[in-house]
């Protein structure tokens, strides 16, 4: 009897799916697959380390930024762009002193937490055949890994972000279960709070948090939540900007940035600004390079040198990412719900605001995470039932996870020789021989020339930081433009750096492509003054050459 008992047992019983067999895997291993990811990100953090300058220039402006509010204050406030992460590299200066490492170290820090806090934030919130393989994404993608050593605001931002998306998931989540109940949960909305504060103090496109929390509570009519939300946030920044306007007399990070942001060309402001079509034409062409470029190249699905976008592509992968979204609100799951809302409105506010120009990665990094749980939700639910549908999105996971390790891998055992010159005390090495030659030029500055001496850098914060603290002057754009020969008017421009204090000028031969030496070299500066050298050849006078090929050279300016 009991063995026809077992018979009849096994033949009644459910087989179980590869989805079922995993989520219960998952469920069973989730403390070792949360150690085995976090151990992970610890060792390509290691491998991939850079303890150099980016030739982006944009992590040795806030190091810059920092170093001023150290040393000028009350004088100076970073208003460039979001101050939060400058106000941090400051208190590290003051602390310790100016220690590139110690700046790295933390950011390193930064991404490890902000894993720590997108997994305990989100682990259960989604099947586990859409969440590990994002986790897996978030703890090992080469570009976050990277700027887990860069002083860049992408390692800060990602650690407030997820900081965000803890808070907020347990807010929704208590909520759905005892309502708003001000008093006993007083202490999780402060927290809330601070959270939506520090993250769009540190990126100005963050404050999109404040109309999406709006936006869901509206569509929850809960609207006492909303009020809630938002005098939690003002606790914060109310105070915050009164200190800034009490002691630094500064105007707030919007205002800022506002005016380059509008105009037609961020470095030529003769051009005017941009009008409604002009927008609409910019965030066509952003979301375009993001959703077809950029998106695929952060995978490691596209060469990164690789300029072309496909409109087909495009529309793909926003309609993947609008079926995940639109499955995720029928299962009524809130929580994603609302970090779907976050996420568009800031891809949505950056798309429309920052120059086409301006295209990098890190615009579309910050929100891979959510975009990627969307995509393959849409996938998971569109092979839900058991059948052939289940194994290709098992080897679409496979193949997305294992292009992510090895790209990762590759860069990173690459990348070992250069940090371990790097850190035995070659600091140049890594970097092309026009950086080398600009960067030794730089350094040279500030060993030999007068310490009242103020040289005109076309890459002004990097040669700040080898040149050990020494303040440049900073051209971006050719000053005081001819339009009939795209340089400057050799007159007003010698004018214009005579009212600036401007002793020298360094020339570098910087590349136009950094792959390719014979490609031209960035001439912004040269424009400016090689109409001065052919109308007044005796008002420069060479005093250095840095290099062999690809030289830098420093000119003192003889007014």
């Amino acid at each position: 009897m009991a063995k026809a008992k077992i018979q009849i047992t096994k033949s009644t019983k459910k087989e179980l799916s590869i989805y079922e067999k995993f989520e219960n895997w998952a469920i069973k291993k989730d403390s070792k697959i949360f150690y085995t990811l976090l151990f992970t990100c610890l060792f390509f953090s290691f491998i991939s380390f850079n303890s150099r300058i980016s030739e982006a220039h944009d992590d040795a402006l806030y190091i810059e930024g920092g170093w001023r509010l150290v040393n000028e204050f009350p004088n100076y406030f970073y208003t460039q762009n979001a101050p939060l992460y400058p106000l941090f590299i400051a208190f590290l200066i003051k602390i310790f002193g100016f220690k590139l490492i110690i700046f790295k170290l933390f950011s390193v820090l930064f991404n490890v937490l902000g894993f720590i806090l997108f997994y305990k934030a989100l682990r259960g919130r989604i099947p586990s055949l859409v969440f590990i393989p994002v986790a897996i994404f978030h703890a090992t993608n080469y570009l976050i890994i990277y700027f887990a050593s860069m002083t860049f605001t992408e390692a800060f931002y990602f650690l407030l972000q997820n900081l965000f998306f803890f808070y907020a998931v347990k807010i929704i989540d208590i909520i759905n279960k005892n309502g708003l109940q001000i008093k006993k949960q007083i202490k999780l909305w402060l927290l809330f709070g601070f959270s939506i504060f520090m993250m769009s103090t540190a990126k100005s496109s963050a404050i999109v948090a404040i109309p999406a929390i709006i936006l869901f509570f509206i569509l929850e009519k809960n609207y006492k939540a909303i009020v809630v939300s938002l005098l939690a946030y003002l606790l914060f920044k109310l105070p915050y900007e009164i200190l800034v306007k009490t002691i630094w007399s500064a105007q707030n990070q919007f205002s800022g940035q506002s005016k380059i942001l509008l105009q037609k060309d961020p470095y030529d402001i003769s051009l005017g600004n941009e009008d409604f079509f002009g927008f609409f034409q910019r965030f066509i062409d952003n979301c375009n390079l993001s959703f077809s470029k950029r998106f695929y190249q952060i995978l490691g699905w596209r060469d990164e040198t690789n300029t072309e976008t496909f409109f087909v592509i495009t529309l793909i992968t926003i309609t993947l990412i609008l079926i995940g979204f639109w499955k995720i609100i029928r299962n009524k799951n809130n929580e994603i719900t609302f970090l779907s809302l976050f996420t568009a409105s800031q891809l949505t506010l950056s798309f429309i605001i920052l120059q086409v120009r301006w295209d990098q990665p890190r615009i579309t990094l910050v929100c891979m995470p959510i975009i990627l749980i969307l995509m393959l939700y849409a996938l998971y639910e569109l092979t839900i039932k058991p059948g052939i549908g289940q194994t290709i999105y098992i080897f679409i996971l496979l193949f997305f996870v294992g292009s992510v390790f090895t790209n990762t891998l590759k860069k990173g055992v690459k990348n070992l020789p250069i940090v371990q010159k790097n850190l035995k005390g070659d600091t140049y090495f890594g970097y092309t021989p026009d950086w080398q030659n600009f960067l030794k030029c730089s350094e040279w500055c500030a060993d030999s020339l007068k310490k009242d001496s103020f040289v005109a850098s076309r890459k002004a914060p990097m040669s700040f930081v080898y040149g050990k603290g020494k303040k440049f002057f900073p051209i971006y754009s050719v000053v005081k433009k001819d339009t009939s020969t795209n340089q400057s008017n050799p007159d007003s421009a010698l004018v214009y750096f005579r009212q600036n204090k401007v002793t020298h000028v360094m020339l570098g031969s910087l590349r136009a492509n950094p792959l390719d030496p014979s490609s031209g070299i960035i001439n912004t500066v040269h424009n400016i003054f090689a109409p001065i050298a052919e109308k007044y050849p005796n008002k420069l006078r060479l005093v250095h050459t840095e290099g062999l090929i690809e030289e830098a050279y420093v000119y003192e300016i003889l007014y």
